[in-house]
């Protein structure tokens, strides 16, 4: 499908500099960008490729100064980033197939819900008393357990695990491998050594507006609920631990884990690695940086790195002065000597 970069630039709210008739018809990267193609300048280190790239259209930062003439027509926005994103979005939904109807084999409960427009994918599973919303694509060899209910406008890829009680809200997006609700790990020690499982009774309950990636784990809660809010965005390959709690806008990068009973504030991010012990609570607004380890509270809003965590202006402080370590022995032991 071909668009005027003028038609582009009004989806946008944006503005054209250069000529707005031209038309193109994909989405391509700056330094690899042909013609016919719209691409976008956001980082100041790709700034170079504007004067270099093929692309028919860049959308760019309004207050952009150019060094010199380019081929290219620009889209001056307010944000490039948010803007090449909604584009995007848009162009996804002109794109990607869209699934509806039941596919056969399948199997519904005879007490389940089910919603207009909904699509289950062949070899999907949907258990007892399961309401499904309106607009809500399960795609196949997903399996949803007793009493779940599912939101308006959600997808859940192929292969999504929904253990029983569990509830996830409106447009939320679950991808493939992620298993929701599964026991949290709970054991006590006995006299002789072994460990009596705890019975994990609660569930997960997940708001609105939250993606979840490919093989992450949301535990189940001991006892009440597990709860990830409205607008939350969590990695692949990442383990929430029972009884969590992760706040609004909340983002979690890859392989962290959030051990059990920890209370995630809103609009935190947490670096890939991370890793963060169970009971404690995590102030809003929060940054903890990649690989980090988080014995304890935080009550002040900050960046905080490595392990255990510190301020993470302090951390490059001691980081400084680690690398000088060597150098600071090889001195000591020169003194000792004439000593």
């Amino acid at each position: 499908m071909e668009i005027t970069v003028q038609q582009v630039a009004q989806l946008l709210e944006g503005k054209v500099d250069g000529d707005g008739s031209q038309m193109v018809s994909r989405l391509e990267k700056i330094e690899e960008a042909t013609a016919g193609s719209i691409a976008f300048l956001a980082n100041p280190k790709y700034t170079d490729y504007i004067y270099t790239t093929s692309a028919t259209a860049i959308i760019v930062k309004e207050d952009l100064e150019l060094k010199k003439e380019i081929s290219a027509a620009l889209i001056r926005v307010t944000d490039p980033y948010s803007s090449f994103s909604k584009l995007l979005e848009e162009y996804q939904k002109l794109t990607q197939i869209q699934k509806s109807g039941i596919e056969q084999p399948s199997f519904q409960s005879i007490t389940s819900q089910i919603e207009e427009d909904v699509y289950l994918g062949a070899f999907s599973y949907l258990g007892e008393n399961v309401k499904i919303g309106k607009g809500t694509k399960i795609y196949p060899n997903c399996v949803i357990g007793d009493n779940v209910t599912i939101g308006e406008n959600t997808i859940l890829f192929a292969g999504v695990k929904v253990y029983a009680d569990c509830k996830i809200g409106n447009h939320c997006k679950i991808h493939s491998g992620v298993v929701i609700g599964s026991e949290g790990f709970g054991y006590a020690p006995q006299p002789d050594g072994t460990f009596k499982a705890i019975p994990q009774t609660g569930n997960v309950v997940i708001h609105d507006h939250v993606d979840i990636g490919a093989n992450t784990v949301v535990d189940c809660a001991t006892m009440g609920s597990t709860v990830i809010k409205n607008g939350a965005k969590i990695d692949n390959l990442v383990q929430i631990a029972h009884n969590v709690e992760i706040g609004e806008n909340t983002a979690i990068a890859s392989q962290a884990g959030i051990s059990g009973s920890a209370k995630i504030g809103k609009n935190v991010m947490i670096g890939g690695q991370a890793g963060i012990t169970g009971h404690l609570t995590i102030a809003d607004k929060v940054i903890i940086g990649p690989q980090s380890g988080v014995p304890k509270t935080i009550e002040d809003q900050g960046i905080y790195t490595g392990t255990p965590i510190m301020d993470h202006r302090e951390f490059l402080k001691a980081s400084i002065a680690i690398r000088k370590l060597p150098e600071l022995l090889r001195r000591v032991s020169q003194l000792e000597k004439k000593g």
